[in-house]
């Protein structure tokens, strides 16, 4: 009894949790299970009596998370500290200079950080500034600009901020302070305060620690910064309802770092996080701008599905991809989740085809569409009646993000299910089925191929060099049934078949030369087509026999300007003749 006991001690120990026996007589244990999930252990004693087994985090637990003892400056960090420190001699300054923040996180995990903040104890930035600036006049060096970003909220600046150019190195100053919220805004009452205080107010224990520049020390005030950087768990300073009911925008910011450094969100910041209070302060205390922000940040991120998954499990979903009043048709109560799921499958498609595939802001935009890929038909109607994609709202209204990404993301949706197709044509080895509102009239009467070419080049032409991005999403709509079905993205067939269908489409596209279509110059200008019509101005007709004979040239694309002005004088005439 008592190895099996030890046993599941130090199972325990292993995977960071502590099992407390409190026993009323000798336990007799004839069976221990255990599984273990999400680097938790969740240990089962069956047929145990006389005590009570629970689970706590421990002390005995291994640290994971290679963390240096000290930080090693580089050169030029070492230059500008030095710099700094002589300003200080030279003018008998008391002040204590200290980094603060996510330099020095960064730098004990044995990362590069260029982001440097200074902390000053008792005087403003800008009188730091310029001191520094009086000591280069002194000895005849260049004086630098300081600029001095105001007071701005909105975008979490609560105090003004200098900055200057030190050996080539933007740096910020600013005051240590202490801060008091009320009840109705994230917005702080600001004043001087202790080192002590201002690691506090800080939003995670890991982004709280100081760099002493004075006595080159590491400085971790909540006492605990380092540690939770060693066991990779993301805290706040402060109890968690309390710190986010204060600034909810410090919710998002928790994921954002737990999904970048893959750390373990603490349980009670976690229960904190999903309450129906702090999701309240969210909607009410945050600008939809610093959202957007925050949600830009972690899609551009190297752990967008960690942080996706993150905010969906913490029930915040549609709090920060918040929907208009109306909308139609109704979302499933698993919508959410199936937008974790197409995310989850298009980015493992991404990586199985070579993420060198796409560019940043083609990754960025595939991964937005990819999320709201089962919103695409979900539509509303803005204050002047008119219908939009409710992705279109998303965007404008919950995110602020820019209107050409939404103008993108919506773009991107309509080219893959244009694509589908072109997807069935290539499977199948048939003709072209077009889908549905993909052209009001037939397209040119012409054998497979040119059809092909000619429905592959009108959609280039529309998407231009975001056409891999859209033919990506596409296969993940396509079924080997040909239907368009939401449930989850793998459910017709795997990956393997998916990454298949993408080279074969991609392939017929590179073989047709159609890769740069978009920059194809028409063979003939609107002035040629009024010749033949004997019209006076444009209209209608001119524009339509202007897509009649972009179509003629992606069939023919070998054809010249004078045997496309042929064959639309001829098929002019046979239709006035019928007429």
């Amino acid at each position: 009894m008592e190895i099996a006991l030890n046993c599941t001690r130090r199972l325990a120990c292993q995977h960071h949790l502590r099992i407390r026996l409190s026993p009323f007589k000798l336990p007799s244990i004839r069976k221990i299970k255990y599984s273990v999930s999400h680097s938790q252990l969740n240990i089962k004693l069956l047929r145990v009596r006389g005590f009570r087994c629970r689970t706590m985090a421990s002390s005995c637990a291994i640290p994971c998370v290679p963390v240096k003892d000290k930080i090693d400056l580089t050169d030029k960090e070492k230059q500008i500290f030095d710099r700094l420190l002589e300003v200080l001699r030279d003018f008998n300054l008391q002040t204590q200079l200290r980094v603060a923040g996510g330099w020095v996180r960064d730098k004990l995990l044995g990362k590069e950080c260029c982001d440097i903040d200074i902390a000053l104890d008792n005087m403003l930035g800008r009188e730091f500034c310029e001191k520094v600036n009086e000591y280069l006049s002194q000895k005849g060096e260049e004086k630098q600009g300081i600029g001095v970003i105001q007071c701005n909220p909105d975008q979490s600046k609560h105090l003004e901020t200098a900055r200057m150019r030190l050996f080539g190195v933007w740096i910020d100053f600013v005051n240590l302070r202490s801060e008091h919220y009320s009840e109705d805004s994230r917005i702080p009452t600001m004043q001087f305060g202790t080192a002590k205080e201002d690691a506090y107010r800080r939003d995670l224990t890991i982004n709280s620690l100081f760099y002493n520049i004075n006595t080159s020390s590491v400085e971790d005030f909540t006492s605990r910064g380092i540690t939770d950087l060693k066991y990779g768990r993301i805290v706040t300073p402060l109890p968690p309802l309390e710190t986010f009911l204060d600034d909810p925008l410090r919710v998002l910011r928790a994921i954002r770092f737990g999904a970048r450094f893959g750390f373990v969100l603490d349980e009670e910041l976690k229960e904190a996080a999903a309450s129906d209070k702090v999701k309240a302060a969210i909607a009410d205390k945050v600008s939809r701008e610093r959202i957007g922000h925050e949600i830009d940040l972690m899609i551009s991120g190297n752990q967008p599905l960690k942080a996706m998954n993150y905010v969906c499990d913490l029930q915040l979903f549609w709090v920060i991809f918040s929907l208009p009043d109306k909308y139609e048709p109704a979302l499933s109560e698993q919508c959410d989740r199936l937008c974790i799921d197409f995310m989850d499958a298009g980015r493992s498609l991404l990586q199985q085809i070579g993420l060198s595939t796409l560019n940043d802001e083609e990754r960025r935009l595939y991964l937005y569409g990819l999320l709201f890929l089962p919103l695409r038909k979900t539509i509303y109607y803005d204050a002047k009646g008119k219908k939009f994609p409710i992705v279109n709202y998303i965007f404008r209204n919950s995110l602020k993000l820019k209107a050409s990404d939404a103008e993108m993301v919506m773009n991107l949706h309509k080219a893959s299910e244009r694509f589908i197709s072109l997807i069935h044509s290539v499977e199948s080895n048939e003709d072209i089925k077009l889908a549905e509102g993909y052209s009001r009239r037939e397209i040119l009467d012409v054998p497979v191929n040119s059809r092909r070419r000619i429905v592959a080049g009108l959609l280039l032409r529309d998407i231009k060099g975001f056409w891999k991005v859209s033919l990506l999403m596409s296969t993940l709509l396509y079924s080997n049934d040909h239907d368009q079905n939401e449930d989850f993205p793998g459910r017709h067939f795997g990956l393997d078949k998916r990454k298949e269908l993408f080279c074969s489409v991609e392939n017929m596209i590179v073989e047709l030369g159609l890769e740069n279509v978009w920059e194809m110059k028409p063979l003939a200008n609107g002035k040629d087509i009024m010749n033949i019509l004997q019209l006076k101005s444009g209209g209608p007709q001119v524009k339509e026999w202007q897509q009649r004979l972009l179509e003629w040239q992606l069939a023919h694309p070998s054809g010249t300007a004078e045997e496309c002005l042929d064959w639309m004088r001829q098929t002019y005439s046979k239709r006035a003749k019928l007429g």
